[in-house]
């Protein structure tokens, strides 16, 4: 869950929570889903060649990773500075005085949801200009740092009234080594 809130300086904040319980719900959910791949692998005809208790067990690895509030923490960090002079891409900063492994509190960020399109052109935000920073962001992340946003839903992209984009959720990133960006390009 994520809250609003301000700091007793007047800092305006969002504060990042898990739910009492969550890990439990979240591990029974990842059981169901496990015994549903194994079915699939039983009876489909396809179910063996397409690995669906393989696909749980990644899916399952990257929720564990989600769950750990001060990691999420961390990526905001090095993703902010690596886009510390960027124009294109602003990432919250991190309280780190407020933070542990059920609690993140980072900078309030403003901004019109990607999704939004509508909503976008009326701000004259020019759309293929934003396509294209977008395109760059996300080769500057892969290509140059080796690390990178890895759930880049429209949820988690914001647009400033300038145009510059908003990055939020850190809970998934992905690194490359420089073999694979070799591959990649």
């Amino acid at each position: 869950q994520v809250h609003l809130g301000v700091l007793r300086d007047g800092t305006a904040v969002a504060v990042k929570v898990l739910r009492p319980g969550v890990e439990r719900a979240i591990a029974k959910d990842v059981l169901l889903l496990d015994t549903a791949a194994g079915l699939l692998e039983m009876l489909w005809m396809d179910g063996r060649r397409l690995k669906p208790r393989e696909v749980v067990a990644e899916f399952a690895r990257h929720l564990d990773d989600e769950l750990d509030l001060v990691r999420e923490a961390a990526n905001a960090s090095l993703l902010r500075r690596n886009f510390a002079d960027s124009a294109q891409l602003a990432v919250p900063a991190i309280h780190w005085d407020y933070c542990s492994r059920r609690v993140m509190v980072m900078e309030r960020m403003h901004g019109t949801p990607i999704s939004q399109v509508d909503v976008l052109r009326r701000k004259n935000i020019d759309i293929p200009l934003l396509a294209r920073a977008g395109v760059e962001i996300f080769f500057t992340q892969v290509f140059r740092d080796g690390f990178f946003h890895a759930d880049m839903h429209p949820g988690n992209i914001f647009v400033t009234p300038t145009g510059q984009y908003v990055a939020l959720d850190f809970g998934i990133m992905g690194t490359l080594t420089d073999l694979d960006k070799n591959y990649l390009a």
